[in-house]
């Protein structure tokens, strides 16, 4: 650590603002001064809350902009940053409902399913699968909330956070469940559903979790990790929808970190971390602006505080490399539409509406779909996360209308037609759909919105416009994420330090991702 009063984030999405209050709270007090500067003219990245259809929110629909469903914010991070205090409503929990065109639906709680046509040895399976897979999230929760652990040259740290890991796993388990997760854990999602369940719609719903947000069909490798990183979220709070969209949870991590000092600046982008003789000496703006500083906290994706603001020329040829060559091109495209009157499904009632919805029929629909992807083409058959956040918040659009928020799998960045020409064929595409579900949708819609992977890099500045800031295959996980060598939230870089998604333990609105690299700086600091 140096001796530098001021400490920038680059980045007000939701990791960069707890990262930046929890170094108020550990530094303020010595002196520190923090800011947070944001490129676009509103904080909270892809967890924000955005308009369509007018020019302005008036007269126009609102929706969360990328992120649409709350499931996994660490509870420690609430208790520690008392976003009660600041203003923080999760929302109305919800369940997950697969749809079935002719009414046969099925409602997926945390530890029971129900549905028409569902036999009971796959319900008791259902229990004891997720009471199971929940045990395995479990025992991994020391690596997954703890920074991750060198394999080499370790630490104090490191070997407190090992030794936790394997007495989760083997007392925490037991033998049999121990040796049952060292089974499947790197094996693929499909052919676990296979041994557990009959239900073709019970295996794609849960197929499609294990999935959505990633470059990965049911039958790819390691789909099961995937799947427990998605468990995570259950272990800390139910699914909801948060009122006024995902906005406002960001609204109340930026209300927290005013509170504990931190200064919040938007549309200051920075365009250059500035090095010298290997360590930071300040940031540029593009403004012209120069803000002098000996530490940087990044929670930009690792190739763009790499090879955009650090430069390649300030870094280590083999490092650099092995940042360019990490995955990155996102597969999720969401559609917004702003609807005249509500919706109908058939055999579903206004409050089953209001829950998360899947298409996803089974795991043969959603390999298909994938599939699609690994050619450069969108799904002829996506697999879509529906939820009308409207039926429970009115003040999300006018009397009488609705907005409806569609994640739609899979869409890669590098479509070979590329998304001036497919844009509209896509969004064609998943409209129909839905109107094999949601009878006579397309003459209700009177806006509509598609951000594909493209528009979502350029619009919220992420490489390649992946939800996670990089693919969370076993290889880019764990110790090893983003890369070697930026593991541990410190870089090679003197002074700079990355916050974000593209750190351990990578995506969702967990907050954990800053919470750590917070921790890390803290600890150096001492």
């Amino acid at each position: 650590m140096t001796n530098s009063k001021t400490i920038v984030l680059v980045g007000g999405g939701h990791n960069g603002l707890v990262c930046a209050t929890y170094l108020a709270k550990g530094l303020g007090p010595a002196g520190y001064t923090v800011q947070v500067l944001e490129a676009r003219d509103q904080i909270g990245g892809a967890a924000s809350t955005r308009c369509f259809g007018q020019d302005s929110c008036k007269g126009g629909f609102r929706v969360s902009a990328v992120a649409h469903v709350l499931h996994s914010l660490d509870p420690q991070i609430g208790r520690d940053l008392n976003l009660a205090n600041a203003g923080l409503d999760r929302g109305p929990a919800i369940e997950t409902i697969s749809l079935g065109r002719n009414g046969d639906h099925l409602t997926l709680s945390a530890t029971a399913v129900s549905g028409n046509g569902l036999s009971k040895v796959d319900i008791e399976s259902y229990a004891s699968f997720k009471n199971e897979f929940r045990s395995y999230a479990k025992a991994l929760k020391p690596l997954m909330t703890n920074r991750p652990p060198r394999l080499k040259n370790m630490d104090r740290r490191d070997l407190i956070t090992l030794t936790q890991l394997g007495w989760a796993l083997r007392f925490g388990l037991g033998a049999n469940s121990m040796l049952e997760f060292l089974r499947v854990g790197g094996i693929n999602i499909y052919d676990v559903l296979n041994e557990q369940f009959d239900s073709e719609r019970l295996k794609g719903a849960i197929a499609a979790d294990a999935v959505i947000g990633h470059h990965m069909g049911p039958r790819t490798p390691t789909t099961v990790l995937t799947y427990l990183h998605r468990l995570q979220g259950e272990l800390h709070s139910p699914q909801t929808l948060p009122p006024g969209g995902m906005g406002k949870v960001t609204e109340a991590l930026a209300e927290a970190a005013r509170i504990a000092g931190v200064h919040i600046r938007t549309g200051a982008k920075v365009t250059r971390i500035l090095i010298r003789d290997g360590s930071v000496t300040g940031v540029a703006l593009d403004s012209g602006e120069r803000i002098d500083t000996e530490l940087v906290v990044s929670n930009a994706d690792a190739k763009t505080t790499f090879l955009k603001l650090v430069g390649t020329q300030d870094l280590d040829a083999m490092f650099a490399h092995r940042i360019r060559k990490t995955r990155t091109n996102g597969t999720v495209a969401k559609l917004h539409l702003g609807l005249k009157g509500l919706p109908e499904v058939n055999g579903m009632s206004v409050a089953q509406l209001g829950q998360r919805l899947l298409i996803a029929p089974d795991m043969g629909y959603v390999e298909h779909a994938f599939n699609h992807a690994k050619y450069g083409e969108f799904s002829e058959h996506p697999v879509l996360e529906i939820t009308l956040p409207s039926i429970t918040d009115a003040s999300l659009t006018r009397d009488g209308y609705h907005v409806m928020s569609v994640v739609a799998c899979f869409a890669p960045y590098a479509l070979k037609t590329g998304w001036d020409q497919g844009r509209e064929v896509f969004a064609d595409r998943i409209v129909s759909l839905l109107g094999a579900y949601f009878p006579g949708i397309a003459s209700q819609i009177v806006a509509r919105e598609l951000l594909t992977p493209v528009d979502i890099e350029a619009q919220y500045n992420i490489t390649g416009g992946h939800w996670h800031h990089g693919e969370l295959g076993i290889d880019q996980s764990f110790m090893m994420r983003p890369v070697h060598g930026a593991a541990q939230y410190d870089t090679p870089v003197d002074g700079l330090f990355l916050c974000g998604a593209a750190a351990h333990p990578g995506g969702g609105v967990t907050g954990v991702p800053g919470r750590l690299a917070a921790e890390r700086i803290l600890a150096l600091s001492r």
